[in-house]
């Protein structure tokens, strides 16, 4: 083979690579721009959201401890905070969950009925 065609080739393949690259590289634009795009459409949409209602079945908590009061309570007094938050939060998630399944019409699962 020819010295010359050698140098074409190797062009040729540097061209076709170059291509390829700036291709790759237009695509990856075109979908980042696509996901900013979404974003703002997503941050435009949530920003309208209103505030919960009123009625909602969770009640807030009337007494809210003061920031900073957790540092001179006792382990004790806290883990027994804790743990009282923690069985509302399930307790709010499991009438959540029997209420949603209740207006599907699903079968409801066997620990969330009531048996007290």
């Amino acid at each position: 083979m020819p010295w010359w065609f050698w140098i074409l080739l190797w062009i040729a393949l540097i061209a076709l690579s170059l291509l390829f690259h700036g291709w790759l590289g237009v695509r990856l634009f075109r979908r980042f721009m696509a996901t900013v795009r979404e974003l703002g459409d997503a941050g435009k949409r949530f920003s309208t959201i209103s505030p919960r209602n009123e009625t909602s079945d969770v009640e807030p908590a009337e007494v809210r401890p003061e920031p900073g009061s957790a540092i001179f309570a006792s382990p004790d007094q806290m883990r027994h905070d804790y743990l009282t938050a923690k069985a509302f939060r399930q307790e709010v998630r499991r009438k959540k969950r029997v209420q949603r399944k209740a207006e599907r019409g699903q079968p409801q699962s066997l620990h969330d009925i009531e048996f007290r």
